[in-house]
């Protein structure tokens, strides 16, 4: 199988099962925001899982990164190490979830005090058994990629994200409100963690087991999480930190708004998510087989697609997003539309992202990658505390956005280093998708008067979908023999 047919296989079957992980996330969304739950305890909820992702952060510590890295490279180079890799990282994530359970456990109410939220309490509580599914369904998903077998880190999503929605959905119709919806996703995820885990096992099944480990190949897996455990912190800065800081500072309410602006780009996303777990291991086997050049064009046709599709989206989300919001949340998340608009560049430098962040780890520049993340995760940080006070949750998307877009074109530059990309070539491609943009804009901000409800909010969408689409074909940016080569 050649290489752009394993890319769009793996995008195929990535991008599936994420729609189906982003169907059951609207679905869910939905159901927690117009049928069983308040502003207050949807945010409530979303408060309390961001607590849970800085203790994930410390359960993970960069483990399975780094076991992706390794796998990756023994695969090509000496595959009967493949189980010492694996079994390495396990036992490592083992020790280190165990140690954050206890200290999360112990520490519980004093977190729920500094909130002066009693109600946060019960669900730290069942926040132990969220840590524990939530690394190892992360450990699998990193696994399967290192591995090459993306379509196993969809078959796992899409159980996560199926089972998530069935026991939410049953947790809340049987009256356990935003507890049972806890429940839902710790039960969802062990689901998940039960298939993939099975998964898992027949792969290492098909490799060779030795029974002298090369010397050392543990202490460089676990020194090699370093820098990934510090560029994924900077990570949680820019993830959930901020929804600690607007919860500490504003009220769970705030949070419920802020925390949907989020899911809903998180829809957005889904195509560049989808391109970037898969590409990303084949920067290591170029690198390895000394195929750079290949890999600059890898990299640079991903990131011309990308700009295409996300480009027209950013303006899109700040000409609709209040009326979208409106029309299919409900008033009372009114206040989600000026999150939103300025989530937009989030979306768009996130999206830049996905095609770059874990291409530096497969390329041996984590290392690099961490300082970035973690000094502009830094500034991130500060800036919260000086604009969440001053102008609300608003402040905290800006900020978020700002340093997120610092940190990305730091990402770029260090791929240019690696790989010496063709600006010219992408100079031209990014004022032809600009050009697209502008033409797109002019249909929705025309058409933007009529709508007044959710079908002429769908109309204006699909009109302005049909224009990129045509004008992107007609400028040559998307060739349509080579898609359906593809597909």
């Amino acid at each position: 199988m050649s290489l752009s047919q394993r890319i769009v296989r793996g995008v195929k079957a990535t991008f599936g099962a994420e729609l189906l992980r982003l169907g059951a996330q609207g679905a869910i969304t939905l159901l927690l925001t117009r049928v069983f739950l308040s502003p207050d305890e949807y945010g409530l909820i979303f408060l309390a899982i961001a607590v849970f992702s800085i203790a994930t952060l410390f359960g993970t510590l960069g483990i399975p990164k780094s076991m992706a890295r390794f796998v990756t490279e023994y695969r090509e180079t000496d595959d009967t190490q493949i189980r010492h890799i694996v079994r390495s990282s396990i036992a490592f994530n083992v020790v280190t979830v165990g140690l954050v359970c206890v200290l999360f456990f112990l520490f519980r109410g004093t977190i729920a005090a500094a909130y002066g939220e009693p109600r946060l309490e019960p669900l730290l509580a069942l926040g132990i058994a969220f840590i524990v599914v939530k690394v190892a369904h992360g450990y699998l998903l990193i696994a399967f990629q290192g591995f090459g077998e993306v379509t196993l880190t969809a078959a796992t999503s899409t159980v996560s994200s199926v089972g998530r929605l069935g026991f939410i959905v049953l947790f809340l119709i049987a009256g356990f409100g935003a507890y049972g919806a806890l429940a839902g996703f710790v039960a969802g995820y062990l689901v998940s963690v039960a298939v993939g885990g099975y998964f898992l096992y027949r792969i290492l099944s098909s490799y060779p087991a030795t029974e002298s480990p090369e010397p050392g190949l543990s202490t460089r897996i676990g020194r090699y999480s370093l820098p990934l455990t510090a560029s994924q912190g900077a990570n949680v800065l820019y993830k959930r930190v901020d929804t600690l800081m607007v919860g500490f500072f504003l009220t769970p309410v705030a949070v419920g708004f802020y925390e949907l602006a989020k899911q809903i780009s998180t829809f957005v996303i889904a195509p560049a998510d989808s391109l970037g777990f898969t590409v990303a291991p084949t920067f290591g086997e170029h690198k390895s087989s000394d195929r750079l050049e290949r890999a600059a064009r890898v990299y640079e046709q991903s990131l011309e697609y990308v700009l295409l599709v996300y480009l027209p989206a950013v303006a899109g989300i700040v000409l609709l997003a209040e009326p979208g919001v409106r029309f299919v949340f409900g008033d009372a998340y009114a206040g989600t539309a000026p999150v939103l608009q300025v989530f937009s560049v989030f979306v768009l430098f996130q999206a830049i992202d996905k095609i770059t962040n874990d291409s530096l780890d497969y390329l041996g520049r984590a290392t690099e990658r961490a300082v970035g993340k973690g000094l502009t995760g830094a500034l991130n940080f500060g800036l919260n505390l000086v604009l969440i006070p001053a102008i609300g949750v608003v402040g905290a998307a800006t900020s978020t956005a700002l340093c997120y877009a610092l940190m990305v074109c730091y990402n770029v530059y260090l791929i240019d280093r690696e790989l010496a990309l063709h600006w010219r070539r992408l100079a031209t491609s990014i004022a032809t998708a600009g050009g697209v943009t502008v033409a797109m804009t002019a249909a929705v901000v025309a058409l933007q008067p009529f709508v007044t409800g959710l079908v002429t909010l769908l109309a204006v969408i699909a009109v302005g979908v049909a224009v990129w689409a045509v004008l992107s074909v007609a400028s040559g940016l998307v060739d349509i023999y080579e898609i359906r080569t593809h597909i």
